[in-house]
């Protein structure tokens, strides 16, 4: 079956807009977390932001092959209602469990119903890729709400300075870093690091 006139085209247009949008917020909340002093949750949504903008092109690509000038579509996109950063982490959180458990995978089996199987299993590739960004956001919102996000409670953790890289090893993140002087919301348990040696 070819693209044009099928569900499956307008799938991708829809699931192309929704990661576009899904970027922008993204942005807007990296934003609200610099503005609340805390470096690492707004480093963890740039980094997601420019993983969902991967996802638009791929989407993008796909629909191309149609050859099409313009797709209409119709299709109902979240609004952040709250601007400060737990919230944010929770409408993230929300949204991307939304994408991995109903979105994709109905996107998936209509394109596979219509013979486009390359295309259901991108669906279910970028679906389990929104499980992880669902699950990051819900941990930060968990550290945040619990307090806990500089701190393990007594159990002794590697923390990485998101500016200069260096490592302290304890229960807690220092207040300022020993090395750039940065603070604390600088820091992020190791594991978090995006390029931290596991």
């Amino acid at each position: 079956m070819n693209l044009n006139g099928s569900r499956t085209l307008q799938n991708l247009m829809r699931a192309f807009a929704g990661e576009c949008q899904a970027r922008t917020r993204y942005d807007f909340a990296a934003g609200a977390a610099k503005n609340e002093k805390l470096p690492c949750i707004q480093r963890a949504f740039q980094y997601t932001s420019e993983q969902e903008l991967e996802h638009a092109e791929l989407f993008y690509q796909q629909a191309r092959a149609a050859g099409l000038k313009n797709v209409d579509i119709c299709g109902g996109y979240p609004i952040d209602l709250n601007a400060d950063t737990l919230s944010l982490l929770r409408e993230a959180q929300h949204n991307e469990a939304q994408e991995h458990s109903i979105v994709y995978p109905d996107f998936a089996r209509v394109a596979r119903e219509e013979g486009f199987e390359p295309i259901a299993l991108l669906f279910e590739g970028v679906a389990r890729i929104e499980e992880t960004h669902g699950a990051r956001f819900a941990q930060f919102a968990d550290w945040l709400e619990s307090g806990t996000l500089f701190s393990t409670g007594g159990e002794a953790t590697r923390w990485v300075c998101l500016n200069c890289g260096n490592v302290f090893e304890g229960p807690e993140a220092p207040a300022r870093c020993p090395v750039c002087g940065h603070e604390q919301g600088y820091y992020i348990r190791e594991e978090y690091a995006p390029f931290a040696r596991r």
